[in-house]
């Protein structure tokens, strides 16, 4: 890992100080470009995965809200919202995940914009940037420098200069969610921009995500390892059935899952397979493993692959998969 910059946040307040007796409570959501690393500093804020992360490109495809509780300085609890990335779109699904980004940066107290350290702030930054000051004027915007530990810290301080100069922000955060760099004070720097009040969640929940959702991004996001071209924006996962499995004992619960795993052509069942199976039974393992602790449970999981033709473009299969327009 290379030399992390000492730089933090310009704002007196962001450097901590008397403890704040007021509880906050609130929202927060992450807007940038695919691939900003959104998800996985989510993660690291909420402290336990609950939002699947990829090198390929849609793979945040939902609206994944992690709750982080503080004790002090200051105290309360934030919402942190992810969303998917940003970018022009060339199906109805990629208009259906912009109108979802739009929708929610309109409604929250703070937005988080990243920015990866290791690429150029480019038109596609400028024009999320613009978008925040059309669609959402009197929210206040952080600027997030992601990715901080893949640069030399002199590279870090140049794209804080750069992003600096992209629009007018509350605070600038550079963070390194795999190395845990500065993770806790941009915790601290978004809660300071929520209004006073009580908690919105109890204090031991992580997520409100539904369990066939995490269940389904779980499936995806071990099927997404090693393809290539277009097959990961034609995935799709949906849930069939959760059952426990009768006559186990209670001490040795065993819960039975059936999903299903959708392609676009017929020409792409073949790929997710693998010679024998050998692909999709590697999918299976890798998503059981995640699964199993989230259940509670030892876990039978059942894959079955099949096609729905062009659902990345049928109003009618998005709904079905679970991508209401």
């Amino acid at each position: 890992m290379t030399e992390q910059p000492n730089q933090v946040p310009a704002d007196s307040a962001s450097r901590g100080g008397p403890a704040e007796s007021q509880p906050r409570s609130g929202f927060a959501c992450f807007v940038g470009r695919p691939n900003a690393g959104k998800s996985t500093l989510l993660n690291a804020m909420v402290g336990q995965k609950i939002a699947i992360t990829s090198d390929k490109p849609q793979t945040t495809r939902r609206a994944i809200r992690g709750i982080v509780n503080r004790v002090d300085n200051p105290a309360g609890q934030l919402i942190v919202v992810d969303t998917p990335g940003l970018h022009k779109p060339r199906t109805l699904l990629g208009e259906r995940l912009g109108d979802v980004v739009r929708s929610t940066f309109a409604e929250v107290d703070v937005i988080g914009l990243c920015v990866p350290a290791n690429q150029k702030i480019g038109p596609g930054d400028r024009r999320i940037a613009a978008e925040l000051s059309e669609l959402a004027p009197r929210t206040p915007v952080v600027g997030v420098v992601t990715k901080t530990d893949t640069v030399p810290a002199g590279a870090v301080a140049e794209q804080l200069l750069e992003l600096s100069q992209v629009r007018e922000f509350a605070d600038l955060v550079p963070v390194s969610a795999r190395a845990g760099y500065q993770v806790d004070l941009l915790v601290q720097v978004l809660m300071r921009q929520l209004p006073p009040g009580p908690p919105l969640y109890p204090a031991d929940t992580v997520t409100d995500e539904p369990t066939e959702t995490l269940i389904a991004e779980l499936v995806r996001e071990a099927a997404l390892d090693g393809v290539r071209d277009e097959l990961p924006h034609s995935l799709a996962v949906t849930v069939d059935e959760i059952l426990p499995r009768e006559g186990r004992a209670a001490d040795n619960p065993l819960t039975d899952v059936y999903v299903t795993l959708w392609v676009e052509r017929d020409s792409q069942k073949p790929i997710v397979l693998g010679p024998k199976g050998s692909r999709l039974a590697g999918i299976g393992r890798r998503a059981r493993a995640e699964i199993e602790p989230l259940l509670g449970s030892k876990v039978y999981l059942n894959v079955h692959v099949a096609v729905a033709k062009d659902w990345q473009r049928d109003p009618k299969k998005l709904r079905k998969l679970g991508f209401d327009g």
